[in-house]
């Protein structure tokens, strides 16, 4: 036969710590939400102006480094002025008949090369530049009479225009009916400026480079 003996133990909780000091963190606090028996409402617009305002900052800060970091990549992506500097293109100008305007592409851009007859040269010397809207000489505009050298981008909002045509026989936009003559001068029509005169130069008899 088996006996078993249970011991009874008495175990107390402690309900109360009265001897643990409990953190104060006021100092940390804002005055508006110190005083513990204060109403929540009567500080709700301090406390909402002050999320506002540190939202409003980050919002700032964040736009800002977005700016730069976009900034930063779209220059990383275009070319650099040593790049552009390079990109020239050179044309044999034997190749163009008097008369005729012939195009190239010259960085990303049409490029116009007239080889001008004696008419269409001494009709562009004898205009009179009071008369027009973005006034220049014929003689500001080329090296030698007989050779224009103009981008061929409109100046109103960047059609490339017909050459050979328009009510003054030299350039003609069909997008807004901006008329040019064999200057490349704007006589007619809404384009507020002359065609580009780009960089060129004759280093030779018979060699154009642009660029």
């Amino acid at each position: 036969m088996e006996v078993i003996f249970f011991v009874s133990v008495s175990t107390h909780v402690r309900l109360a710590h009265t001897d643990i000091q409990i953190p104060d963190f006021s100092e940390y606090r804002r005055k508006s939400v110190k005083d513990p028996t204060s109403r929540n409402r009567e500080s709700a617009d301090s406390r909402k102006a002050f999320s506002y305002l540190m939202a409003g900052g980050a919002a700032v800060v964040t736009a800002y480094g977005a700016k730069a970091v976009v900034t930063q990549f779209v220059s990383s992506m275009s070319a650099t002025a040593d790049v552009l500097a390079l990109a020239k293109i050179e044309i044999k100008l034997a190749d163009i008949p008097e008369g005729k305007s012939v195009t190239f592409k010259w960085r990303g851009k049409p490029l116009f090369i007239r080889h001008r007859t004696a008419e269409e040269i001494k009709g562009e010397q004898s205009v009179d530049i009071s008369t027009l809207r973005d006034p220049q000489l014929d003689s500001d505009r080329v090296q030698f009479p007989e050779w224009l050298i103009i981008i061929g981008v409109c100046t109103h909002l960047g059609c490339v225009p017909i050459a050979n045509a328009g009510d003054f026989n030299g350039y003609y936009c069909p997008c807004h009916g901006s008329h040019y003559d064999a200057s490349g001068r704007i006589r007619k029509g809404p384009a507020p400026l002359n065609l580009e005169v780009p960089p060129y130069e004759f280093p030779e008899e018979g060699l154009l480079i642009v660029g």
